[in-house]
C-alpha cells in the first residue's frame, strides 16, 4: 500500500538527468524526439516541486492547429466536396476581400463598415465599464446596494438581444443610440457579475490585516478590496466585449447602413458566402485582438494573479 506522508509532500523532488546524461543502469537517456520538443510543457519554476496544472506556452499548438484549419479548408473546398454556397474556398475570400477594401460591398467599403462597428462595440464596453464595474463592488460590498440590483441583473442576464430589441426601438427609436445601448446591455450583467464575484473572493484575513494597521474602510475598499478582485474584473471585461461583439449583429439589424453585421446580413440576403464568410473573419480578428490586449494588460497591472 502506497504511504504518503506531510513529510515526503514536503520533501524536494529529485531532478531528472538531462537528455544524453547517464542514468542508473549505465545507459544514457534518449533524447526527445521532434513532437515532444515542440509540445513539451514549460520546466518547472526554481523552488517548485512540480508544475501547476497547464502551466506553460501554447503557442507552437496554437500555430500548428491554425494552420491545419486553414490547409482542411483549402483541400475541402477546391477538391469540390462543398458546393462555394455553403463553405467559398479561400482564395474566393480573399478575392472577396481586396474587393471589399476598395471598391466596397453594401454602399460601404471594409474600413467604413469596420469603423462604424468598432465604434458601436467600444462605445457600449467603455459605457459598461464606468457603470457596470462600480455596481458590481457596490453589490459585492453592501447588502443594501446587492438587493437592490441583484434582481434586475440576474433578471435580465440569460435574455438574448434580440427580446428586448423591439422594446430599444419604441424607445430610442433606430437612430446609433440604440445600437450602442443595445450593445450596453448585453455587456453590463456579465461585467457587474464578474465583479461583485471578485468582491467577494477577498480573503478575510486580508481584511481584518489591514483593520489591524490601521486602515480607514475607504482604504479597505480601495487598497485591499478593489485590487484583489483586478482579476475577476478583468474576466468579465473580456467576457463582456466578447457578448458585445455577438450582440453586434443584431444591434445593426436596427435600420443600420454601415457596419459589420450589417455587411454580413445584406450579403445573406443575396447568398454571398464569401462576403459572409469574410465579415466573420473580420470580426473574428478585431475580437481576438482585444483580447490578446486584455491579456496582456491583465498581467501588466495584476502581477499578482495566481500568486496570493
Amino acid at each position: 500500500m502506497l504511504r504518503v506522508t506531510f513529510r515526503s509532500l514536503m520533501a524536494p523532488a529529485v531532478p531528472a538527468p538531462a537528455g544524453g546524461e547517464a542514468m542508473a543502469g549505465g545507459g544514457e537517456r534518449p533524447r526527445p524526439g521532434l513532437w515532444s520538443r515542440l509540445f513539451a510543457g514549460k520546466p518547472v519554476e526554481p523552488g517548485q516541486v512540480y508544475g501547476a496544472p497547464g502551466q506553460g506556452k501554447s503557442l507552437t499548438i496554437n500555430v500548428v492547429t491554425t494552420a491545419v484549419l486553414l490547409l482542411g479548408w483549402f483541400v475541402v473546398t477546391n477538391a469540390g466536396w462543398v458546393k462555394p454556397l455553403f463553405l467559398p474556398s479561400p482564395q474566393a475570400v480573399y478575392n472577396q476581400f481586396i474587393i471589399a477594401a476598395t471598391e466596397g460591398v453594401s454602399n460601404s467599403t471594409l474600413g467604413e463598415h469596420t469603423l462604424a462597428s468598432l465604434s458601436r462595440v467600444f462605445g457600449a464596453f467603455f459605457l459598461a465599464c464606468v457603470t457596470a464595474i462600480p455596481v458590481g463592488i457596490l453589490m459585492g460590498t453592501n447588502r443594501f446596494w446587492r438587493g437592490i440590483f441583484d434582481p434586475p441583473i440576474e433578471f435580465s442576464r440569460p435574455l438574448p438581444p434580440l427580446a428586448y430589441l423591439p422594446l430599444v426601438i419604441i424607445w430610442f427609436g433606430i437612430g446609433e443610440f440604440s445600437k450602442i445601448f443595445l450593445i450596453y446591455l448585453a455587456i453590463f450583467a456579465p461585467m457587474a457579475i464578474a465583479a461583485r464575484a471578485g468582491v467577494r473572493s477577498v480573503s478575510i484575513e486580508q481584511i481584518h490585516a489591514a483593520y489591524a494597521m490601521g486602515a480607514s474602510r475607504l482604504q479597505i475598499v480601495t487598497q485591499v478590496i478593489l485590487k484583489a478582485a483586478m482579476p475577476e474584473i478583468f474576466t468579465g471585461m473580456r467576457i463582456g466585449i466578447g457578448v458585445g461583439w455577438t450582440t453586434l449583429v443584431a444591434a445593426e439589424m436596427v435600420a443600420a447602413t454601415q457596419g459589420l453585421g450589417f455587411m454580413v446580413l445584406n450579403a445573406a440576403q443575396f447568398l454571398a458566402s464569401d462576403v459572409v464568410i469574410m465579415g466573420i473573419i473580420v470580426i473574428g480578428f478585431f475580437a481576438f485582438a482585444f483580447d490578446l490586449l486584455m491579456r496582456f494588460l491583465e498581467r501588466t497591472l495584476v502581477p499578482w494573479k495566481g500568486k496570493v
